[in-house]
C-alpha cells in the first residue's frame, strides 16, 4: 500500500478539521508547500491534497498552492475539493494534480460523471466520505441519505475504477480504522480504493496491511504525521510500501517465449504490483 500524507488547505493554510467540522480547525503550517517539503523531504511517494475553500464553496480556490507543491517538489499529486465542471477538471490538471478526485458533483450529476471518465478516465478518483453509514457531500457539510454500499455500486456502474473512502467519524480523531468496515468497502468495490479515517498510529497501519486486502491500495494520513506520531519512513514500512514497489515481475515460462529471438508473446509479461 502506498501512504498519502494529507494537505488539507483553507484560507491558505494547511490544517486539519476534527470529523470534518470546519469549526474545529487546527492549523499546523501557515504555507502548504512548507507542509509538503516537510513530506516529501521525509521520504513520502505520493501527496494527497484537498481544497477545503473550494469543497465548501463548490470551485477551486487553491489551484495555486497546487501548482507551487509541484512545481517545487515534483511528486505525484492527488488533488480534490471543488471539482464539479469539466474546466474544474482541466484547471487541476493543468496546475500539475496527476489524480483529480472528486466528491459531490459524481453523485448529483451522472452527465457530468460520465464525461469525466470518458475524457480523462485513469486520472479520475471519486471520494466517497460516509458518516453513519451514509454519504456526506459539500465538503462534509451536507448529510444525505445515500447509503454508501449503494453509491460505490453506483460509481462501479458509470465505470469508476479507483475510489478514496473515507470515515467522517474517524477523521481526525485518531482513534484508528474500523477494519470490519474496511472490509466489507473491499467486498464491495471492484477496482481500488484508498483508506482515509482515523490513522492515529504504526498499529494501524499495520493492521490494514494486514487485512491483505488486493484493492486496498493505500492509505491517507494527516493529523498523525502533523502530530509526530510517527514519522512518513516508518508508516512506509508498516505499510510495506517498499516490499510492494521490490516485489519482482512474474517469469514467464520458456513456451511463452518467441522461438524466434525469444521476445515475449502474449500477455506473460507482467507489471509489479503496486498495492
Amino acid at each position: 500500500m502506498i501512504l498519502y500524507p494529507a494537505i488539507d488547505i483553507r484560507d491558505g493554510k494547511a490544517v486539519r478539521l476534527a470529523q470534518g467540522d470546519f469549526a474545529a480547525e487546527t492549523v499546523y503550517d501557515a504555507d502548504p508547500l512548507s507542509a509538503a517539503r516537510g513530506w516529501v523531504e521525509g521520504g513520502a511517494r505520493w501527496l494527497h491534497v484537498v481544497d477545503l475553500d473550494g469543497a465548501r464553496d463548490g470551485a477551486p480556490a487553491n489551484l495555486e498552492h497546487l501548482e507551487r507543491i509541484v512545481r517545487e517538489l515534483g511528486v505525484p499529486v492527488q488533488f480534490g475539493g471543488g471539482l464539479r465542471s469539466l474546466e474544474s477538471i482541466e484547471a487541476a490538471l493543468a496546475a500539475g494534480a496527476e489524480r483529480v478526485i472528486l466528491g459531490t458533483a459524481a453523485y448529483n450529476d451522472v452527465d457530468f460523471l460520465d464525461d469525466a471518465i470518458a475524457k480523462h478516465g485513469p486520472r479520475v478518483t471519486v471520494s466517497v466520505d460516509v458518516r453513519g453509514g451514509k454519504v456526506a457531500s459539500a465538503g462534509w457539510t451536507q448529510q444525505t441519505e445515500m447509503e454508501a454500499a449503494a453509491v460505490i455500486e453506483h460509481l462501479q456502474r458509470r465505470g469508476v475504477k479507483r475510489l478514496v473512502y473515507s470515515s467522517i467519524e474517524r477523521d481526525g480523531m485518531l482513534t484508528g480504522p474500523d477494519l470490519e468496515e474496511v472490509t466489507r468497502v473491499a467486498e464491495a468495490v471492484r477496482g481500488t480504493f484508498i483508506y482515509s479515517g482515523g490513522i492515529g498510529t504504526l498499529e494501524d497501519l499495520r493492521a490494514l496491511a494486514a487485512l491483505r486486502q488486493v484493492n486496498l491500495t493505500g492509505v491517507i494520513v494527516g493529523k498523525a504525521l502533523y502530530e509526530r506520531r510517527f514519522g512518513i519512513a516508518e508508516a512506509r514500512a508498516a505499510l510495506r510500501e517498499d516490499a510492494a514497489e521490490r516485489k519482482p515481475k512474474r517469469k514467464m515460462a520458456p513456451w511463452r517465449r518467441s522461438r524466434k529471438d525469444g521476445e515475449a508473446t502474449g500477455d506473460a509479461a507482467a507489471e509489479p504490483a503496486s498495492g
